[in-house]
């Protein structure tokens, strides 16, 4: 079995524990810390509602006796009070009414509520480390080591156990405040605020407190392992000498005894100071004060670099924020859209070099063309163009082939035009696609003429030296065939002549 199935096996269940902690955030908190202040201020305090009531009121707390009742019960529910079972004299009947509710503070209940007023009372700036401690832990061990080499004399249990609760005592206290400073440590560290003298007091604390403590650390430390490691094979008697309680281990009582009196707690403490392969906690603790200066370097940088937030603007935003706490609700609007640019959304100074004309300002984004946003604009709000200009292309090229491709177009038209003109009378004739659709481009406007007035209609195009004539002919149909299709034109006679042949007609020639 690993020791984790070991660890989850003897795990206490904590659902009950942690209704304990109800009572700091209950909408009422403020009476319950206040009823909890009373029973755990002196040692086994045993009051009633109605004492509760008068004792809160004499500090300036207005608390109803049933009201005071119901707070206590419900204390009892989460486990920070039990019932007392302490008789008590009367003289009436009704003052026995009163006073048979009787409640006292919990084990657990006052000593969560002990570590609350710690938390409570605690400030927000660094707390000293508890550095001397390690060389009180040098001593302990020496006298337990002491006690347990003498093999001429038995060792003193009571000066025994007292070395031993010493030592983790103190290793307790130590880790908890070397905690707390670097904890500390680490909120100021990142703050983008700090400013130059802020910055200044911080990298003097930093930099001499920090030498202090691993000074202490690095002599302490290794003559504290070593002596650790001489104590873990002599344990065995020391462990047997400690003095016990057998009033208190009986089935029916769960005994929780004082630390140092199993081995796996002192393996565990050897393990801490560099005994095993783990990392060791001053190990842990010259890590932590790396990262510490890591910190102090970056900011020390953000401070000096030109392109960086440079002075600190926390007096700007201290201001701002007593404009938004003495404002109206619309001056409060309009103030925090200036401050922070929140104005209504459009394109400004970017988007395409020709915009949409069907796009205006009240076109909704999911219908209007995207913009494309470039790179710097978008990761580092900066429009500075990057890098070296790109060369001019040589437009030569492109005109050429521009040129190319209109040659190739204006030769295809007159090649079309020039098979259109050979046909002449269009009936039954086949043309080429290209032909055909040069024929519906220009028939359009020849069909609306011969249409509106009822005469013949021509089409001259000089350019590709082509004239079409449209002549109305009700009941006349004129086909042209195709490869992929005919083309059936109703009431008029079609035909194509070079625009330099003579007049079908008359046999004159046509007017340029």
């Amino acid at each position: 079995m690993s020791d984790q199935e070991d660890l989850t096996e003897v795990a206490p269940d904590t659902s009950v524990h942690r209704k304990l902690f109800t009572y700091l955030t209950a909408d009422a908190a403020d009476d319950y810390i206040a009823i909890m202040r009373l029973f755990t201020g002196t040692l086994l305090n045993d009051l009633s509602a109605a004492e509760v009531a008068g004792q809160l009121r004499d500090r300036g707390i207005v608390l109803e006796p049933d009201l005071a009742e119901e707070r206590c019960r419900q204390l009892v529910v989460w486990g920070n009070l039990v019932r007392s079972v302490r008789e008590t004299r009367v003289p009436t009947v009704a003052a026995y009414h009163r006073s048979r509710s009787r409640f006292q503070v919990s084990k657990l209940g006052g000593r969560l509520h002990r570590e609350a007023e710690e938390i409570l009372r605690a400030v927000d700036g660094v707390q000293e480390v508890a550095r001397e401690l390690l060389a009180r832990i040098v001593d302990s061990l020496g006298q337990i080591l002491q006690q347990a080499a003498d093999r001429h004399r038995a060792p003193d249990p009571e000066a025994l156990a007292g070395a031993v609760t010493s030592v983790f005592t103190d290793h307790r206290v130590f880790t908890e405040s070397v905690t707390d400073f670097y904890a500390y440590l680490a909120g100021v560290l990142t703050r983008y605020d700090l400013a130059s003298e802020e910055y200044a007091q911080f990298k003097d604390l930093l930099l001499d407190y920090v030498d202090l403590i691993g000074a202490d650390v690095n002599r302490n430390a290794p003559e504290i392992r070593r002596r650790l490691i001489l104590l873990l094979e002599l344990l065995d008697p020391v462990l047997e000498h400690l003095p016990t309680a057998p009033a208190l281990e009986n089935d029916l009582v769960a005994v929780e005894r004082l630390p140092g009196r199993t081995r796996m707690e002192w393996e565990q403490l050897a393990v801490w100071y560099g005994a095993g392969d783990v990392p060791s906690g001053p190990d842990q603790l010259r890590a932590a004060a790396r990262q510490a200066l890591g910190q102090l370097i970056i900011n020390a940088r953000r401070i000096l670099t030109a392109s960086g937030t440079g002075l600190s603007r926390r007096a700007d935003l201290l201001k701002l924020a007593s404009w938004f706490h003495t404002t109206d609700s619309d001056t409060a609007h309009r103030l925090y859209d200036a401050a922070f640019g929140c104005y209504p959304v459009r394109h400004l100074l970017i988007g395409p070099e020709e915009a949409d004309p069907s796009a205006g300002p009240g076109t909704s984004w999911w219908d209007s063309s995207p913009v494309d946003v470039p790179v710097s604009l978008r990761e580092r709000g900066d429009r500075t163009p990057r890098g070296r200009n790109s060369r001019v292309p040589d437009p030569g090229a492109d005109a050429e082939h521009l040129l190319e491709r209109a040659r190739r177009r204006n030769e295809a038209r007159r090649a079309a035009a020039a098979e259109l003109a050979a046909a002449g009378t269009l009936h039954r004739s086949r043309l080429s696609r290209a032909a055909r659709e040069l024929l519906l481009d220009k028939l359009s406007p020849l069909i609306a003429a011969v249409s509106l007035t009822d005469t013949v209609a021509e089409d001259r195009d000089h350019d590709l030296d082509l004239l079409l004539r449209a002549r109305p002919a009700k009941g006349e149909t004129v086909v042209i065939n195709g490869d992929d299709g005919t083309l059936t034109v109703h009431d008029v006679v079609l035909t194509a002549l070079p625009l330099q042949a003579t007049n079908w007609q008359s046999g004159e020639r046509l007017p340029a």
